[in-house]
């Protein structure tokens, strides 16, 4: 039943969130750009880093697939959960990541400052991907 472990649920949740949060933080991008060029300002192109923060997070659902693969589990099922919860971890690390951007983007458009405060906060929840990405690497067992 080598076919269920292939599902790739760790990969395909945590891009789903990747591409959901991108998007959210694209719109709001968009909008603070719209707005800078309404006001004949300078459309801050920094933005782009928000709207690339949850991108990180398909990778991680990919590393985690790899391993769940090598990985000598007996158990079909178990493969699936792990890369279910796992995955569906990750995807919502990354819409959160993608919600903070679109505010962040909205902020630092409006006042040109709070760069540094803003990434740290998306960097903070970014850390709960990689958690779950390395605890899951961790806790899977070694291939013969």
């Amino acid at each position: 039943m080598q076919g269920l472990g292939d599902l790739n649920l760790s990969l395909i949740l945590a891009a789903f969130g990747s591409a959901w949060g991108a998007g959210v933080a694209g719109l709001a991008a968009i909008g603070a750009w719209k707005k800078a060029y309404s006001l004949n300002k300078a459309a801050p192109f920094i933005l782009v880093a928000f709207v690339g923060a949850p991108l990180s997070q398909t990778i991680y659902g990919m590393i985690l697939r790899n391993a769940i693969k090598a990985a000598a589990i007996a158990d079909p099922l178990s493969n699936i959960l792990i890369g279910l919860f796992a995955g569906a971890g990750m995807g919502f690390s990354a819409l959160w990541q993608g919600k903070n951007s679109a505010k962040a983007c909205d902020a630092l458009a409006e006042t040109g400052q709070g760069f540094g405060n803003y990434i740290m906060v998306i960097g903070i929840i970014e850390t709960v991907a990689l958690f779950i990405m390395v605890f899951c690497l961790t806790a899977l067992p070694k291939a013969a």
